[in-house]
């Protein structure tokens, strides 16, 4: 494995390649500003160059009037190794700053299942896609509650339409990996990986989107699905990284083979009341 140095800069180049595909980047300063689809926004990044140019106040508040005239989340990330100035230029700007344990799969472990939970890859055109995202969804909106994916109906609003749509089409175009667990023919986990081309010969992957049904939780689930999911990054990618929602998730993906580099900065305003 590349040194803690190569290892941030892979990372740094897998973020700045990120939104390319979709997006045209625009910038404040010594920010990049993503401007793509509201249904897959991307983050403010910094620049490549920060260290020659840190990023200030005024980049930061220039880069919250281009999201929210384009209908995006003013939303900030970077890597704090990489560039500490942030945290505070986003702080002044009047954005809350979260760190979560950055980590990479070093000497993954391989983990089994609880019994009689089944994982399986989505396809594109799977027509349970949309329950899968809700998962997802009521999982990061219920941390500690006991919410279960029948408490809810199914969003059917446009916005909800649109994200799916987007998913089927970077599934299809092997940009997200999606895999679910099931237990009586039900979902009950779902989560992704989402490898780059960094260039000619190196691929990065990053494991996003975990998520257990919260009456759910404590079985495992979450850990041999990122185990999983690591698992088939591997194939082809060279390094294969995730950020953790906190100290104490990151000590469970530690137990299964990842090593924390370094810390992630978030920010992001929350969105305006209709």
């Amino acid at each position: 494995m590349p040194s803690r140095p190569g290892l941030l800069e892979c990372i740094e180049r897998y973020f700045a390649a990120a939104p390319l595909p979709d997006a045209r980047v625009e910038r404040a300063g010594a920010l990049d500003v993503p401007i793509a689809d509201p249904a897959w926004p991307f983050p403010a990044r910094p620049r490549r160059d920060a260290d020659e140019n840190p990023v200030t106040v005024e980049d930061v508040r220039a880069a919250i009037v281009l999201q929210q005239a384009a209908g995006l989340p003013a939303a900030l990330e970077w890597i704090h190794e990489c560039s500490p100035e942030v945290a505070a230029a986003a702080r002044a700007a009047g954005m809350p700053v979260e760190d979560l344990p950055l980590l990479v799969a070093d000497d993954p472990v391989d983990l089994v299942l609880p019994v009689g939970v089944r994982l399986f890859l989505v396809g594109a055109d799977d027509p349970a896609l949309p329950r899968f995202q809700q998962i997802a969804a009521i999982a990061f909106a219920h941390p500690g509650g006991a919410a279960d994916v029948g408490d809810a109906p199914l969003d059917t609003s446009p916005e909800a339409a649109a994200r799916t749509a987007v998913l089927r089409e970077r599934i299809a175009d092997g940009r997200t990996v999606m895999m679910v667990a099931m237990e009586d023919g039900e979902p009950v986990a779902v989560g992704s990986h989402q490898p780059i081309d960094i260039d000619d010969d190196s691929q990065v992957s990053e494991v996003v989107g975990v998520a257990t049904l919260p009456r759910l939780r404590g079985r495992g689930l979450g850990a041999g699905l990122v185990s999983a999911l690591v698992a088939h990054a591997r194939e082809t990618a060279d390094l294969v990284f995730l950020a953790a929602g906190d100290d104490d998730v990151a000590r469970v993906y530690e137990r299964i083979g990842f090593a924390r580099i370094a810390t992630t900065g978030v920010a992001e305003l929350p969105a305006p009341e209709a």
